[in-house]
């Protein structure tokens, strides 16, 4: 299948989105919408920009495991396969987030920009995966 992805790095405040290119390519940080509103805004976004997929990060433990944020990310994938009625997916998401600082860190991005970004571009770092792992629906 092709078409836009969308990716969720999901957490208890924020949400991070990250959306591909209408081919699939290109992963690109899109946005950080408070936890609340993520369904609704996801909803919309998914309408905007004629989303095909959507992932979500689970956080599983480097040991495996899935605790409370794992099974809330479960949530939120049943949640937004109602409200879309697109295929979702949850998607072993460890290590996006220390991936998405370092990156940041390295661009030389301040810690009080990368705080409002790190989400998404945890999102971004989840999709570019995904694109590169052939796992597509």
């Amino acid at each position: 299948m092709k078409g836009r992805v969308l990716a969720v790095d999901p957490g208890t405040v924020r949400v991070g989105l990250a959306v591909s290119d209408p081919l699939g390519i290109t992963a690109q940080p899109l946005e950080v919408v408070p936890a609340a509103h993520a369904v609704a805004r996801i909803t919309e976004v998914c309408e905007e920009l004629d989303v095909d997929e959507v992932i979500v990060g689970l956080p599983i433990t480097e040991q495996g495991d899935e605790g409370e944020s794992a099974r809330m990310a479960r949530e939120l994938v049943g949640k937004l396969k109602e409200s879309t009625g697109l295929p979702v997916k949850a998607v072993d998401e460890r290590y996006t987030s220390r991936m998405a600082e370092s990156t940041m860190v390295e661009a030389g991005v301040r810690r009080r920009r990368r705080r409002g970004s790190v989400d998404m571009v945890a999102a971004a770092v989840l999709l570019r995966g995904y694109l590169d792992s052939g796992e597509r629906s």
